[in-house]
């Protein structure tokens, strides 16, 4: 049955293809390269960061102490967001998703991994997340900064 196995193949593929287009449209995507020339945008995300992100990152983005060293509950400190921490490794969309979702394992985080970073997507809008992380990034040198807006141009 040569005939019905082609026929079989084409719906198979078919059906590869639907799930591939349907998956592409509705995953989250975020922001190609959030640009922190926007000195109001920058404000706004510092305000915002005082409000909700300093407490655990520090007012100065300096993060928690000793923050690669896991706690007695076996979770990190919280990272710094300026330049000595890990935060510019990430494309933006993924800081985008951190922000909104938490670290969730498989996705943003390794499998099994635990973390205190809660999920901002009931408190913060995306505009507001994005300001954030323009604050966040206003701070870094133009290397760093550049060599962030590569992670993300490449993840894209």
């Amino acid at each position: 049955m040569p005939g019905r196995n082609k026929i079989l193949g084409a719906i198979g593929v078919a059906i590869i293809g639907v799930v591939a287009f349907l998956y592409t449209a509705t995953r989250e995507s975020g922001p190609e390269f959030i640009d922190p020339a926007d000195q109001n945008l920058v404000m706004l995300g510092q305000s915002i960061y005082v409000m909700h992100c300093a407490v655990c990152h520090g007012e100065s983005l300096q993060g928690q102490e000793n923050w690669r060293q896991r706690l007695p509950n076996g979770r990190l400190p919280a990272p710094p967001h300026d330049p000595t921490g890990h935060t510019w490794h990430h494309s933006d969309p993924m800081l985008v998703d951190m922000v909104k979702n938490g670290l969730v394992p498989g996705r943003t985080a390794p499998p099994g991994y635990e973390s205190d970073m809660p999920a901002y997507r009931n408190i913060l809008v995306d505009e507001d997340i994005v300001a954030v992380l323009a604050y966040i990034k206003s701070t870094w040198p133009p290397e760093v900064l550049q060599a962030q807006k590569q992670t993300t141009l490449r993840q894209q």
